[in-house]
């Protein structure tokens, strides 16, 4: 990394200094910032020239006094350079306790980043999905990368993160990166908790993050209107396989469950709810919020057609779940064969459920909210797109006041 370096001697002079020797103090400064040190020496200020940062005359005395300014600069350029070979990011600190001998507890920000994974690893599937930890571990690998790219370093102090490296990881990550707006920003969100370790640990003094501002863009969701629910549902399909995912799909669009809540979906969790009906009785895979859904007759249908299966009987799951990578590789063939323009993903069925199939029907978005497994409905706003066609129905009821 590039660094403004100098060194500068001078005279210090104590408070209430009448006369007699000062102290000569060495400054160190790199990139605007100072750290200062004794030399242990001092000097009656007569003798010293502010211009040469040395002892006035030819004496020996003088010359030996000069000496020995001159090896402390020497040492100084010599630790410079051994931070440079190290790739090292040089700070007036880091030089000063170089010269002095002081041991520095270094913390490097990747380490920090490799144990915070290493812990979430461990606690996949008690504490956090597997998908978070897959989140935090591209989250790592971009900031690895961005360090490089700006740095030409393996790793940074956490001390030398500021607003500048935040304000340079956002630009790398939409320029470089090519990232959206929303990814980028989620990107540093998740290199935000790291930091926010390193502030609690009492490693980083002051928050990078306090005068960066970026905002996830509210996009539009995409979900399967009605004719489209009923186009696919009533689809013959040539192969098995297309057939069970289409299944597992729709079954999702009328429960709103997520795919790793359906792929761990077991026959236990399907209850007798107060109503006498059947219910879904689980927890969120993603926040383990306990999650009740009373089920419509589509999906008692769906649940029913695989309650003989023999890969159900012997998991004791409800349905034969693929990988999700496999899932939305059959939907998007499944799409074509159905005539759905639509870029099918498997989360859409969730915004299908939140829209067409509960709030276009007049379910109070609180309920929505509930079944979805979510604490808070500005959460659910984000999946529910109001039809124009409930906004006419909604306004017809008032017309017929006027």
């Amino acid at each position: 990394m590039k660094t403004n370096f100098s060194l500068l001697f001078y005279l210090k002079k104590p408070k209430n200094y009448i006369d007699g020797t000062v102290p000569i103090y060495l400054r160190i400064t790199v990139n605007g910032k100072r750290a200062e040190t004794t030399t242990a020496r001092s000097c009656d200020p007569l003798q010293w020239s502010s211009k040469t940062g040395r002892l006035k005359g030819t004496k020996e005395s003088a010359r030996t006094f000069n000496a020995y300014l001159d090896q402390l600069q020497a040492m100084v350029y010599a630790a410079h350079q051994s931070l440079t070979e190290q790739k090292t990011t040089i700070t007036a600190d880091r030089l000063k306790n170089k010269l002095t001998g002081k041991t520095e507890n270094i913390k490097m920000i990747l380490d920090v980043f490799r144990e915070h994974n290493r812990q979430v690893s461990t606690l996949v599937g008690t504490d956090f999905a597997k998908g978070t930890l897959e989140r935090y571990r591209t989250s790592l690998k971009h900031t690895a990368d961005f360090i490089k790219w700006k740095y030409n370093v393996n790793d940074i102090d956490i001390r030398d993160i500021d607003h500048d490296f935040v304000v340079s990881y956002d630009f790398y990550l939409r320029s470089v990166r090519k990232c959206g707006n929303n990814s980028a920003v989620k990107y540093l969100k998740n290199f935000k908790k790291i930091v926010r370790i390193c502030i609690a640990s009492g490693w980083l003094k002051s928050d990078p993050f306090i005068n960066y501002k970026a905002k996830v863009k509210v996009v539009d969701r995409v979900f399967l209107n009605n004719e489209e629910l009923k186009r696919m549902a009533v689809k013959e399909f040539v192969t098995e396989r297309l057939g069970q995912i289409r299944d597992i799909f729709l079954f999702s669009c009328f429960t709103g469950l997520a795919y790793a809540d359906v792929y761990k979906l077991r026959g236990t969790e399907i209850i007798a709810g107060p109503d006498g009906e059947k219910w879904i009785n689980t927890k969120r895979q993603k926040t383990a919020i306990s999650t009740r859904v009373p089920l419509l007759p589509p999906a008692v249908a769906i649940l029913n057609k695989y309650s003989d299966s023999p890969v159900c009987e012997h998991s004791g799951k409800a349905f034969p779940v693929s990988t999700n990578q496999k899932m939305n590789a059959y939907l998007k063939e499944i799409a074509d064969i159905c005539g759905i323009s639509k870029k099918l993903t498997f989360h859409i069925a969730r915004h299908t459920f939140a829209t067409t199939v509960t709030l276009s029907n007049g379910v109070p978005i609180e309920s929505v909210s509930k079944m979805l497994g979510h604490t808070n409905i500005k959460t659910t706003q984000h999946y529910a797109k109001i039809l124009d066609l409930k906004v006419g129905q909604d306004m017809s009821k008032i017309r017929q006041l006027y």
